[in-house]
Parts: structure tokens; C-alpha cells; sequence
């Protein structure tokens, strides 16, 4: 069997508003579990405690990963300010000359814009 390989470059990965989408879906998980607790013993009796514990979960799982996309926010964040710093004094220091990007994989890149490996 032939080993499979893509024919297209992945996509690059879909960047919006992270932070407010997993806060927002941790606010629908406890909105969930709070709405049920009065009828915990409905739940209790139909052997469907499984719905409420669930929403529990999904709100502490939520919070998890809330702490998670901020540090992660943040960390691109810090990134971009150090590249933004490093490029104009690299700019300044080459004689007005732009610079080019850094990192692991930063070579020429074709018409897309993407990096050739």
C-alpha cells in the first residue's frame, strides 16, 4: 500500500475571538447545571443525574479552559510585541532595510504567502 500524501497545504488555523467563545460556552455549562438543580430529584428518579453532573463538568472543564486561552492569548500577544520590537530595531540597525521573518521554518515564500519548506 502506497503511503498517502496531501496534496494541499493545510489550512492555516482559524484565529476569532477564543476567549470570549470558551467564556461565553463555560457561562452556558453553569447556566445549564443551575437551571436543573431544582429538579434534581426529576432527575434522580428517571436515572438521568448523568445531565446534571455533565453540566457541572462542562462548567469546571470550562474554567480550565479559560485559564488556558488567556495564557495562550497572551503568550501570541507578548510574541507579536517582541517581533514587532525586534523588526524595528533590526530596521533601524540595518540602515532602514526590512526585516524578514524569524523562527523556525522562516525561509522564501511563494506566491501564497506561505513559508517553503
Amino acid at each position: 500500500m502506497a503511503k498517502w500524501t496531501p496534496k494541499h497545504e493545510a489550512p492555516e488555523p482559524l484565529e476569532g475571538p477564543v476567549v470570549a467563545t470558551i467564556t461565553g460556552g463555560t457561562i452556558l455549562w453553569f447556566a445549564m447545571f443551575l437551571v436543573q438543580l431544582p429538579f434534581y430529584g426529576w432527575f434522580a428518579d428517571r436515572d438521568l443525574l448523568w445531565w446534571v453532573w455533565t453540566c457541572a463538568a462542562g462548567g469546571a472543564l470550562g474554567l480550565i479552559g479559560i485559564k488556558y486561552v488567556r495564557a495562550r492569548d497572551a503568550a501570541l500577544k507578548r510574541h507579536a510585541a517582541e517581533a514587532g520590537a525586534g523588526g524595528a530595531a533590526a530596521g533601524r540597525a540595518g540602515g532602514g532595510a526590512a526585516a524578514g521573518p524569524a523562527g523556525p521554518g522562516a525561509g522564501p515564500q511563494d506566491d501564497s504567502g506561505h513559508t517553503e519548506v
